[in-house]
C-alpha cells in the first residue's frame, strides 16, 4: 500500500492494523489514526487472503562506508515470502544473514532497493511510523534472549504491550495467555536467571508473540542451545506456524533446523545463490 493511504471518513493519515475479534479477525486495515474519535479505515484486499505475498524484496543492496573502508554487505537480493510460510535464511558467517533480516525487517536502512512488508513500503515510512509499525506487527527473537534480568518472565512478555499503551490488566492477561502458549504458565514469576536456557528462549518467543505479530524474525533461534533444547524450540515454532499460521523468517547456521522449514535460501557473498524447498514441520 503507498504510505500516504487516507482515511475515506476525515482525511487523516492512517496506520496498518489487525482486527482482533469478529467476522475480520485477522484481516488487516489502514485504520485512522484518530481512532476512536474517528472510525474511519480502508481494508488491505491483498491480505485478506491467507496465502498472499507477505514479504517482498526488490534489487536490495546494503553498503556499509566507514571512509576508509566499503562493504557490499547486500548485493541486489530479490525474494518473496508468503504468508504463513517458514523460511530458513542460511549461509556461512559473513554472507549477510543478519544484515539481510535487519532490511527486511526495518531495523537497518537500504542503499538502493525496496521492501514491501503486506503491501507498505517499509522504508518509506517515516522513522516514527516504522517503529510503530514493528512494534504492533513485528515479533523478535534473539540468539541471546535478551530478557531484562530485572524483570520475571511474566512482566518482560508484557513489557512491549505496555510500551505500546495497552492497559496494565489486559497486558497482564495476554502475556499470561502467550506463556501459556508456549508451555511456561507456570513459570511468569521467575527471573530469567532462575530459569533453563530452553525456558528463557520460550519466554522470548513468547515475548515475540504477544503482540499478534504478522512476521516473526528469528536470529539463530537455537544457537545457544543445547540439542534437546533446540530440538524443543523448533517443535514449539513448528506448532505455531501450523496452529497459527505465524510467518518466520529464521536467520541460522544448524541445516537440522534449516530442513524443518518450507524453503531454504542459501546466501553467499550478499546475495542468494540457491532455493531449496523442504517437507516443512
Amino acid at each position: 500500500m503507498p504510505e500516504d493511504i487516507r482515511c475515506p471518513k476525515c482525511g487523516s493519515k492512517t496506520v496498518i492494523r489487525a482486527s482482533q475479534k469478529g467476522p475480520n479477525a485477522g484481516q488487516s486495515f489502514h485504520v485512522c489514526t484518530r481512532y476512536p474519535e474517528c472510525k474511519g479505515k480502508v481494508a488491505i484486499e491483498e491480505q485478506n487472503s491467507t496465502n498472499g505475498t507477505i514479504i517482498q524484496a526488490e534489487g536490495v543492496h546494503k553498503t556499509y562506508d566507514t571512509g576508509k573502508v566499503t562493504v557490499d554487505a547486500l548485493r541486489g537480493v530479490d525474494l518473496s515470502i508468503t504468508r504463513g510460510e517458514m523460511v530458513a535464511v542460511m549461509g556461512p558467517s559473513g554472507c549477510g544473514k543478519t544484515t539481510l533480516l535487519n532490511v527486511l525487517s526495518g531495523l537497518d536502512d537500504v542503499t538502493d532497493g525496496k521492501v514491501t512488508i503486506e503491501g507498505a513500503s517499509i522504508h518509506d515510512m517515516s522513522d516514527k511510523r516504522r517503529t510503530s509499525y514493528r512494534a504492533n506487527r513485528m515479533g523478535f527473537v534473539f540468539q541471546s534472549f535478551n530478557l531484562l534480568p530485572v524483570l520475571s518472565a511474566i512482566e518482560n512478555v508484557e513489557l512491549p504491550l505496555l510500551l505500546a499503551g495497552v492497559k496494565p490488566g489486559s497486558a497482564r492477561k495476554r502475556a499470561q495467555e502467550a506463556l501459556a502458549l508456549v508451555g511456561l504458565a507456570e513459570e511468569g514469576p521467575k527471573l530469567p536467571a532462575e530459569m533453563s536456557g530452553g525456558q528463557q528462549q520460550r519466554a522470548t518467543v513468547a515475548r515475540a508473540l504477544v503482540n499478534e505479530p504478522a512476521i516473526v524474525w528469528a536470529d539463530e533461534p537455537t544457537g545457544n542451545l543445547d540439542s534437546e533444547n533446540a530440538t524443543d524450540i523448533m517443535d514449539l515454532l513448528c506448532r505455531l506456524n501450523k496452529e497459527k499460521t505465524q510467518t518466520f523468517v529464521i536467520v541460522t547456521h544448524d541445516l537440522a533446523v534449516g530442513r524443518r522449514t518450507h524453503r531454504i535460501l542459501r546466501m553467499a557473498d550478499g546475495t542468494i545463490v540457491e532455493e531449496l524447498t523442504m517437507g516443512g514441520c
